[in-house]
């Protein structure tokens, strides 16, 4: 027999694995278990209880709990008044994403909705569509976008710290980003996606805020990383390159010698090599 086995969890943007709605027992419960995508439960009515390896939380109508995939977690109906939920399976390579929008990560998984009627109607005509056939697919991910659109704009706005505006913020979180990413192939619109602003925007900010492009403090991030590596004698020239994030030496040495005015080689010879002979 051929055995083909096809995961397409992170090869498009937005995709549906399965949805319901549900009217649990008294003390109906599920876990301790793992999912391999990413799973939101939103209470109808009722109430109950949701717990992850650090933490438990109580439930009720209007709010709802994400699962991240890998994460062990249980929950259980109330006793008195058990829970209805309704539920959606997703995964893609925007997923993430859409989620950091909404506050929502395996640490914060909690969620209230601000109009809970609407919510409830989405979720509701989201398992209609599963009796669909040709259009099946596509109404699934449009009321996904629109479900996720809901948990966004209930999202808690961004603290902004005494004295630091939003556009710094905003800055602070892509240079950390930066920090994080830069031996990776890390691209200006990554950053932005990162972020949850526009590219524009995002260069706009960076010269407001640090008088450069985001390109450019990239691009200056990795030649002053490359500069602390030349001190290590194992690593050549090429294996430097790679690791801050050039895959091609040569473009990695146009890079620098814009940057220092050397070439890597000689900033190595003069800065490195004589002062370790010293």
């Amino acid at each position: 027999m051929l055995d083909i086995q096809i995961d397409l969890r992170d090869s498009i943007e937005l995709n549906v694995y399965h949805c319901g709605i549900q009217q649990c027992e008294r003390r109906h419960s599920f876990g301790p278990a793992v999912r391999d995508h990413f799973l939101i439960h939103y209470v109808l009515d009722g109430t109950g209880m949701f717990r992850t390896e650090s933490n438990t939380y109580s439930l009720g109508k209007a709010q709802g709990f994400l699962i991240c995939p890998g994460q062990v977690t249980y929950y259980e109906a109330d006793a008195d008044t058990p829970w209805a939920y309704a539920w959606v399976g997703f995964h893609g390579m925007r997923a993430q994403h859409y989620l950091k929008l909404a506050c929502l990560d395996e640490s914060n998984p909690i969620f209230t909705t601000l109009d809970h009627d609407a919510t409830s109607e989405l979720l509701k005509q989201m398992v209609k569509s599963c009796t669909l056939t040709r259009s099946r697919e596509i109404r699934l991910r449009g009321y996904l976008y629109q479900f996720l659109a809901h948990l966004v704009e209930a999202a808690p706005r961004p603290v902004e710290q005494k004295g630091q505006s939003r556009a710094e913020l905003y800055v602070q979180e892509a240079v950390k980003y930066i920090q994080l990413n830069y031996s990776e192939h890390i691209s200006v619109n990554e950053v932005a996606r990162h972020v949850g602003v526009d590219r524009s925007y995002l260069c706009a900010l960076f010269r407001q805020v640090l008088g450069t492009s985001p390109q450019e403090f990239i691009i200056r991030f990795r030649i002053e990383k490359s500069r602390e590596l030349m001190e290590d004698a194992r690593l050549g020239i090429s294996d430097i390159a790679r690791s801050v994030g050039y895959e091609n030496p040569s473009t990695f040495s146009k890079a620098f010698r814009r940057v220092l005015n050397v070439s890597p080689s000689h900033y190595r010879q003069e800065h490195c090599l004589r002062r370790s002979d010293n």
